[in-house]
């Protein structure tokens, strides 16, 4: 009989750990403080401004950050509602007519359950032929789940001082830091310093994308390919894109 009583060796590998249930992500009590201000800032500013018009921004903001600490899938979905029915039409609307007060652009990709084009507007993070975006929502995005089903993409931005759909390819970055990435793409631009502040205040879960713009074979045209179909030159992906 083995006299040998040494304890068994613990497995020293960790598992995952778990996100606690209230949570604040990171930027978001920056963006909401930073957003509070320039709410307050007009109000004390200018004169006869409205105090109720104030108090209420500061209410949904304030509203938003309880309800991302209690649940990030509770405030995604209000947010995907408020965005899907009232803000995105209206921006593609502005968008399309050439109006472009906040400095955005639009994404299209390929939707990975209906293969129709689909169009949002998002961040303008361009810097030569790349292309960055900061997704709110993270995975939970639609159309970060069409770049995993289909990376061909367009975005459709000025170049120059035209407009024009621009095809690339788009890499979903786990790994990068969202928030040093934003800042980077901020580069002291008031528009998109403006747009990473509603980015950190309506999003949960933020996400870098990377698109690689192929600005040599961008179309001037406003019109997509019908999905699935390749463009004229070889060798560049197909232009359709879509949210699901």
């Amino acid at each position: 009989m083995s006299l040998d009583r040494t304890p068994p060796a613990r497995d020293t590998t960790t598992a995952p750990r778990r996100r606690p249930r209230f949570s604040v992500p990171r930027g978001l009590l920056a963006g909401t403080l930073v957003a509070a201000a320039l709410v307050w800032g007009p109000y004390v500013l200018i004169p006869r401004s409205s105090l109720l018009s104030a108090q209420i921004q500061t209410g949904i903001y304030l509203g938003l950050l309880l309800l991302t600490i209690c649940s990030r899938r509770a405030k995604v979905l209000a947010v995907r509602i408020l965005q899907r029915y009232t803000l995105n039409p209206l921006f593609r609307l502005l968008l399309t007519i050439g109006v472009n007060p906040f400095g955005l652009a639009i994404l299209e990709t390929r939707g990975r359950l209906s293969g129709k084009t689909r169009r949002v507007p998002v961040g303008n993070g361009r810097k030569g032929d790349s292309f960055w975006i900061i997704a709110e929502h993270g995975s939970r995005a639609g159309w970060v789940r069409n770049i995993q089903y289909d990376p061909r993409v367009r975005v459709r931005l000025r170049i120059g001082l035209r407009y024009r759909w621009v095809p690339g390819i788009a890499t979903i970055r786990p790994d990068e830091d969202a928030l040093a990435r934003q800042r980077k793409v901020i580069a002291w631009h008031p528009l998109r310093a403006l747009n990473a502040v509603n980015v950190r205040v309506l999003g949960a879960d933020l996400l870098a994308v990377h698109v690689k713009l192929q600005l040599d074979g961008a179309p001037t045209g406003e019109t997509a390919p019908p999905a699935g179909t390749t463009a004229a030159q070889p060798g560049t992906p197909a232009l359709a894109s879509t949210r699901n």
